[in-house]
């Protein structure tokens, strides 16, 4: 039984085309070649920020983004962020009883403008904010937490299969994965994809998988 459903943030409630192309502004880098970096390096299986240190070598991350913030350039989220179907399909889980949790890769900052999206969800925190990240055990047993059930109740949904999918399992959560975004197509056929219990390729079709549950 499925009790309650957390949902991953990046290319899984938002596109992230909005915060790519930001980072390649303020870097003075063309935004395809950014954009071209990062599926690079995650390809590779490094973290996605190693795009940065290849057009910056020695970057400090943290630092510049305070520094994109003191700027007026810092994180931007609206409805325009949203995939279409995200609304509807959270609301449709809430309407059957099912707790609707987000927990993902995202700075303390973005947890603040989701909340101000007024999402319909149960709860919602960033790894910014437990200062923990995926694919690490710890953010799972957090994610265990926020949803409030035991983890073999929870579906972790994502469409990144090895900081999504794997680690979920491991932890003892069910999973699904996302066929949404670069890396949701990319991996889409990968073993890792596949140890998921459902691959869909959208939101609204995981809410018709789960009507059938």
């Amino acid at each position: 039984m499925i009790s309650a459903v957390a949902f991953d943030v990046g290319e899984t409630l938002i596109s992230d085309d909005r915060g790519w192309g930001s980072w390649a502004d303020w870097l003075g880098v063309n935004r395809h070649t950014l954009s071209a970096l990062v599926g690079a390096v995650v390809a590779q299986g490094r973290d996605n920020t190693d795009a940065l240190r290849l057009v910056r070598p020695g970057i400090d991350v943290k630092a510049e983004r305070a520094a994109m913030e003191r700027a007026g350039r810092g994180e931007v989220l609206n409805e325009s962020d949203l995939y279409p179907d995200v609304r509807p399909s959270l609301a449709a889980l809430r309407e059957r009883g099912v707790r609707v949790v987000v927990a993902g890769n995202q700075t303390a900052r973005a947890g603040e403008l989701l909340r101000a999206l007024d999402l319909p969800v149960d709860a919602l925190a960033t790894s910014g904010e437990w200062g923990v990240a995926k694919p690490a055990p710890e953010f799972f047993t957090r994610t265990v937490e926020l949803a409030g059930v035991p983890a073999g109740e929870v579906l972790y949904v994502g469409d990144h299969p090895q900081n999504d999918v794997i680690p979920a399992r491991a932890a003892g959560l069910r999973a699904a994965h996302l066929r949404r975004g670069p890396l949701g197509h990319l991996w889409a056929d990968s073993k890792d994809a596949r140890a998921a219990e459902w691959q869909v390729g959208s939101l609204a079709e995981l809410v018709d998988v789960l009507r059938s549950e």
